[in-house]
């Protein structure tokens, strides 16, 4: 385990693994151990960073959050490791990485559901509110599951219970109650401009069976960006990575290893 310290003076973790050009993986809603799996899928090919959100894992802390100290956290990283990067974000760590990529130097860009609210959801949004009351009222378990049931779900789900029963994460999960809690607000506050100056080709992912409101995001994004891909996984939820790792690594390495085509200057 690394450590380097972001702007406001916390101290931000990161694992390292395998050798070659830097790939950063960025966690969502979830531990960095969501990208348990995926690391050995890129580790022969990459060095793979595995950041941990501040106040997760083996990252410090501070009373503030925001999405901008979020960027910050990412940036800090991309600075204490050689190369530039490419970043590949799932959930909130897609929309982390769609944020620093606007500021800083990237190879790449890889973003499977980002946490991006558009139209008539983001209106009406309101689930860390809703959290955080559950949370005062003392019952935290019952704040992650209403997180779960929206985010994972769409809202929609029969046997939540008999879901989690069989959810790796669940219920150590329970532990991120407050921490998901503020980056649910920061989502809910951040507001998706009409264009996305990213100067790197974007690859965007989702799953048929995601949640509506982010598929709607994702398609939101693809319209601000200038240089991107749009892929789908039939029968694939919001956790595409884990749940399909064979589909979305092979898709995600196949874009990492197209070469850029330029037209020799002068040229029609």
């Amino acid at each position: 385990m690394q450590t380097v310290t972001s702007a406001d003076g916390t101290s931000i973790a990161f694992e390292r693994h395998g050798a070659g050009p830097p790939l950063l993986l960025l966690h969502g809603g979830s531990s960095p151990q969501y990208w348990k799996p995926i690391v050995p899928r890129f580790a022969k090919d990459y060095t793979v960073i595995v950041p941990h959100r501040r106040g997760v894992g083996e990252s410090g802390d501070a009373a503030e959050y925001s999405l901008a100290r979020g960027v910050e956290d990412v940036r800090a990283v991309i600075d204490a490791v050689n190369g530039t990067p490419v970043l590949f974000g799932h959930s909130f760590g897609g929309l982390l990485a769609i944020e620093t990529a606007r500021t800083a130097p990237v190879e790449k860009l890889i973003v499977y559901e980002p946490a991006v609210l558009v139209g008539e959801y983001r209106e009406r949004a309101d689930l860390a509110s809703q959290m955080q009351t559950q949370i005062d009222n003392g019952d935290r378990r019952q704040a992650m599951k209403f997180y779960i049931r929206e985010v994972m779900h769409g809202g929609d789900i029969e046997d939540l219970d008999g879901w989690l029963a069989e959810w790796p994460p669940w219920p150590d999960i329970v532990a991120l109650t407050e921490n998901i809690a503020r980056i649910n607000r920061a989502i809910e506050q951040y507001r998706l401009p009409e264009s996305l100056d990213i100067d790197a080709p974007a690859l965007l992912l989702a799953g048929t069976e995601g949640p509506p409101h982010l598929r709607d995001g994702i398609r939101a994004v693809d319209e601000a960006l200038s240089d991107s891909q749009f892929l789908e996984f039939e029968g694939v939820g919001h956790g595409g990575p884990t749940e399909a790792p064979d589909r979305v690594t092979s898709e995600v390495h196949t874009f990492i290893d197209e070469k850029k085509t330029t037209v020799p200057e002068g040229s029609e």
